[in-house]
């Protein structure tokens, strides 16, 4: 089959196509034809190597991924050949305390596709069949494959750890990355008010049409918490969706409420923040780290894409050829919403 593989670590020119085997059926696995698969920054970090983390060459990145059923191992019950589906990210043993729990995510062994396995950059893909979910009803392939990673992460972030209420003030940051878009909607449909940051006026306002209440331009107002307190009438929000790490971390706290939680689900600036314990203690803040979501959780949000309540966004769709250069695009932040590459 097809592919567009890394050999090494390094940027965006490391992305090659090339021909590799089909990946293998498992008795308890199916096999699936790619027809659209969006990309994350999760993407460009097993690009550009992160510590720690080692995987044999060639690698094949992708983990939102949607497609058809091509064939199914006789251990697999769930799906049939041809089905239209999308492929949970989350891989887990299934048997420990963790994944029996509920908390899959947090699995010892647990992994994602186009992480520490083969992903969706290929016309094939190996998963298995309990990771298969029908596509909900209305939405194209490149529509499903924006959903998986990024609107689980932002579910978990905001109903699993951060317990959002309805009538509290939400800051989500980078309203144009793909976290961002989901929260906006996710923290909508519980009631919040949200406030959204980004760096455009053009983001700006389609953050507002996803159901943004307020907005702000960091680029034009750096010290966006004093915007926020502004807008808040001195009180600061509730709940801070952080994902940008040391850029922005200082003023995410300095954004929150007495009782504030602040949850984080990455650092695409920098993995060093520093806070000022003071605050901690005397605002009575909580941070919380969260990792992917449940399994159980993707279940939970798919029926609301049906109902149209949710809405995945899509910047731009692009040939398995031009990963590279999606790649490029990522990292420019040029894009609102999700880049698409179909092979």
């Amino acid at each position: 089959m097809r592919a567009a593989v890394i050999r090494e670590h390094g940027g965006p020119e490391v992305l090659k196509m090339d021909t590799v085997p089909d990946p293998a059926l498992r008795a308890d696995g199916i096999v699936v034809e790619v027809r659209a698969c969006a990309l994350n920054h999760l993407d460009t970090w097993v690009r550009r190597g992160l510590p720690g983390m080692s995987f044999e060459m060639p690698h094949i990145l992708g983990n939102d991924i949607a497609g058809v059923v091509r064939s199914v191992g006789e251990l697999a019950t769930n799906v049939s050949v041809g089905d239209s589906v999308l492929l949970a990210p989350g891989v887990s043993c299934g048997a420990c305390a963790q994944c029996l729990d509920g908390d899959d995510n947090l699995c010892a062994s647990y992994d994602i596709l186009g992480y520490g396995i083969h992903g969706g950059y290929a016309e094939l893909v190996a998963a298995p069949a309990r990771n298969a979910h029908p596509i909900p009803a209305g939405l194209t392939f490149e529509e499903a494959a924006t959903i998986p990673l990024t609107f689980l992460t932002a579910w978990h972030m905001l109903a699993g750890r951060a317990k959002v209420k309805a009538g509290e003030d939400v800051l989500v940051l980078a309203a144009g990355s793909g976290v961002g878009v989901a929260a906006i909607q996710i923290a909508k449909l519980m009631g919040a008010r949200v406030i959204a940051t980004a760096s455009t006026e053009m983001k700006l306002e389609r953050a507002r049409a996803l159901g943004a209440d307020e907005t702000v331009n960091y680029e034009s107002s750096p010290e966006f918490h004093k915007a926020v307190k502004k807008l808040t009438s001195g009180k600061g929000v509730e709940v801070v969706v952080e994902h940008v790490g040391a850029a922005t971390w200082t003023r995410s706290v300095a954004s929150l409420a007495r009782n504030g939680r602040l949850v984080t689900c990455g650092a695409t600036t920098g993995y060093e923040a520093t806070i000022d314990i003071r605050h901690l203690f005397y605002k009575h803040l909580s941070l919380q780290g969260s990792f992917m979501g449940r399994h159980s959780e993707l279940v939970e949000l798919l029926p609301f894409f049906a109902a149209g309540r949710l809405k995945p966004v899509v910047d731009r769709v692009l040939p398995l050829e031009d990963a590279a250069e999606a790649h490029r695009l990522m990292g420019d932040r040029a894009q609102f919403g999700k880049l698409v590459l179909v092979p």
